[in-house]
Parts: structure tokens; sequence; C-alpha cells
């Protein structure tokens, strides 16, 4: 147990699983496995979090031939990518900084999180790890890469808002997938995944977003940096333009069992207020495959009315 922060240890304990997370605490290691090694290295994307200057944490999408992450010993990486300019994790990572990353493989529903402290080389990072664990593959849905076109826009300019689009309440309210970026009180950062049938990423209105926290791997990374520090970012690829949405904000979670049994398979419920939004048109080569959904995935919850902006 002694991996875990107080907050996660106040979120096993209210949920109930403290026992199951000192059974996964076995999984979470400070080096990368053998297997894992092979599995880095045909990645084309990777997704990291941290905090920018004023303490605001995104999360970001890295692109790059299979090959760019690779594991150059037991607990470091050298990934051969930083983002591009209007990123709002551009000018973070040009210098060191905590990072939580994840690799996910839609194709084959593996995912792996890595943690550490981060610092730049010529062109890409060197990354120290703390730590290193997979996640079972429930709520990824299965898609594959497609010939990417000529060439993605680094050059594109991005968009910048406090309040949602109408496009973008397409996007979030089609969503299948998303990546949230979290961290503990002392800066340590997190990057995980979040799936379901598209539907269950709701907006309650232009800047509240609501989920269902879905079981897992009792860990509770992600709700117990919450629990020490509500500060997130949402990360909302489109897999069929290669735009990326980027929110950052606070998340609160709903521990109302009731609350929760009116959506089908939650745990608990998820409301994210959003503070600032960039949008990035072409941000990544990748295009993808039309999804064959997860098995795991409950039904999203039932489409209701948008809120009215609180005053």
């Amino acid at each position: 147990m002694g991996v875990y922060h107080p907050g996660e240890r106040t979120v096993q304990q209210r949920a109930g699983l403290i026992d199951h997370a000192g059974f996964s605490a076995a999984a979470i290691r400070n080096e990368i496995p053998d297997v894992a090694v092979e599995f880095l290295s045909r990645q084309p994307m990777l997704v990291v979090g941290a905090a920018d200057t004023d303490g605001a944490i995104w999360a970001s999408l890295l692109t790059g031939a299979p090959g760019f992450v690779t594991a150059t010993g037991p607990a470091t990486l050298t990934i051969d990518a930083v983002p591009p300019d209007g990123d709002p994790l551009h000018g973070v990572l040009a210098r060191p900084a905590h990072v939580g990353m994840i690799a996910v493989e839609p194709a084959t529903r593996r995912r792996m999180r890595m943690n550490g402290k981060a610092r730049p080389v010529a062109g890409g990072l060197h990354v120290d790890l703390d730590q290193v664990f997979a996640n079972c593959p429930k709520y990824i849905q299965q898609r594959r890469p497609t010939p990417a076109p000529a060439a993605h826009d680094h050059t594109a300019t991005p968009w910048h808002g406090t309040e949602l689009t109408p496009a973008h309440l397409a996007l979030v309210e089609g969503a299948d997938t998303f990546f949230i970026a979290t961290a503990d009180r002392e800066g340590n950062a997190d990057a995980s995944h979040r799936g379901g049938s598209p539907g269950f990423l709701q907006a309650l209105t232009p800047t509240r977003l609501r989920w269902p926290d879905y079981v897992g791997n009792a860990m509770f990374t992600t709700l117990g940096n919450l629990e020490a520090d509500p500060r997130a970012g949402l990360l909302l690829p489109d897999w069929d333009t290669g735009a990326v949405l980027q929110l950052t904000g606070s998340a609160t979670v709903d521990w109302n069992p009731g609350r929760a049994a009116a959506v089908p398979g939650a745990q608990r419920i998820v409301e994210f207020t959003i503070a600032h939004i960039v949008h990035i048109d072409r941000a990544s080569p990748l295009r993808w495959t039309a999804p064959a959904y997860s098995r795991f995935n409950p039904p999203a919850p039932r489409p209701f009315g948008r809120e009215e902006e609180r005053p």
C-alpha cells in the first residue's frame, strides 16, 4: 500500500475497496517490464499530462512513427516528439516537468501508464520514470490507424475560448473516448483513459461536463489525485480529422449512490467545470477506422436537455 498517496487511500476507503487496491498495488513498478518495451516501440501516439506555469493541468497528444517512444533503460524513456507550437504544454515541456503518460493501442485494447520527470533533449524528451503500470482492456474501443494524410499541420492556429461551441458540443456528446490528466499535491502527474458508449460524456452546459465512473482496477489514481487537488485536464481526439480538443478546469466526484444508480454502470459521477479551451485542427497525422465498441461498455446515460448556465 506504500505506493498510494493519502488522496488515493481516502478514495479507496470511501469506495470500500482498500483491500482490492492493496492487491492492485503489486502491479505498480518503477521499471518497464520487458514485455512493455516492445509494446512501446510500436506506438504512434502517446498522451502526456502536466501542469502549466499557472498551475492549470492539460493533456496533450504526441505522435510519431512507431519507434518514437523508446525505452532507453529499465526506468527511462526517450520520446522523439514535443507538443507543437500553440499546444498548452509546448513551453512547459521545454524545461524539466513532472509528467503523466499513457500509451493506448486501440487495435489490441492494451494500455500502459507511466509517470515521472521529463527534461528536454534535442527534438524531444527524456523521462525518468517513477511509476509504470498496465491497466485492463475494459472500455477501450478497438480502432486501427489508416494511411496518414500527406502531413499534419503544426502551423494550424489554435482556437482559444472559455465555452464549448456547437461543434465542440457535438464532438463531446459523440465521444466514446477521452483522456484525463491530474496531479497530486506534490505535483506528480498522471494521465488516464476513459471510454464508454457514445453519449457517456455529457455536456450539462457549454462549461460543465459530466461522466460516469465505471468499475476499474481499484487503484483510483485519477480520483485519488482529484481528492488531493481538483485541477484536471481533458483531451478529446477527433479520430476522423486529427483535431484535438483540450480542456482545463476542475473536477468533483459525486458520491451520492442514488445519483449513480440512475446512470447505467456508474459507481459514482464526476463533474468537470471548464476554465479554458484549446482546439487545434489537424494536430495529429493519424486517422483511424470506425470503432468496434468494447463489450464492457454500459449503455450510455439517457439524453437530457442541456441546462441553462448558472449565474
